[in-house]
């Protein structure tokens, strides 16, 4: 990585974009590099769209403001597709990952994205399956792992066990760690 990274995610509160973007900064940060994470609120309240935001650097991070050209943007919830322009200040080279039973060549065509990549994978069905919830969070940060080449899957796995430690049961713990290898598995993009 020569440059910062730059990854806006979207969703709506209650989904685990803030949870996401952190556990992605803090496995960054066991590889060595520079990190920042931070969530962007709107109304405050389940459901509600929302944003968070993480960096990744090899040099220390001196910018302290919102993100408003990503690398990369990762979209929880599909619904959101219809309500905000996720394209928005993505540069030409950019990456679209969006939890959908939809093809790439599906979301492309509804976002109108004529260039970088698309990705897809359906966080929602394997959230359903490892952990009996709609948790679409840690599936999307294992295929944003996979699409992006970030970082190493089991450095995730390290920091999922360690950030939830502390307030969950294992079956819960292995859940996602499960729904995370999974996407990392099934994400599909162009």
């Amino acid at each position: 990585m020569d440059r910062m990274i730059e990854i806006r995610w979207h969703g709506r509160g209650g989904q685990g974009a803030k949870t996401a973007a952190l556990i992605l900064a803090e496995a960054a940060l066991k590889e060595g590099k520079y990190v920042q994470a931070f969530p962007e609120y709107g109304p405050e309240r389940m459901g509600a769209p929302m944003q968070s935001f993480t960096r990744i650097s090899e040099v220390p991070i001196k910018l302290h403001s919102h993100i408003t050209n990503p690398s990369a943007v990762v979209v929880l919830d599909s619904t959101l597709l219809d309500m905000v322009d996720v394209t928005e200040g993505l540069p030409e080279e950019g990456i679209i990952l969006v939890n959908t039973s939809r093809t790439s060549p599906q979301v492309r065509e509804k976002l109108n994205f004529n260039r970088g990549k698309v990705y897809t994978v359906d966080a929602t069905s394997i959230s359903l399956s490892a952990l009996e919830r709609n948790l679409p969070n840690i599936p999307m940060l294992g295929a944003l792992i996979k699409a992006t080449n970030l970082l190493k899957i089991e450095t995730a796995v390290i920091s999922i066990k360690e950030k939830m430690g502390k307030k969950f049961a294992s079956r819960i713990i292995e859940g996602n760690v499960e729904a995370l290898k999974r996407a990392y598995e099934e994400v599909k993009g162009e």
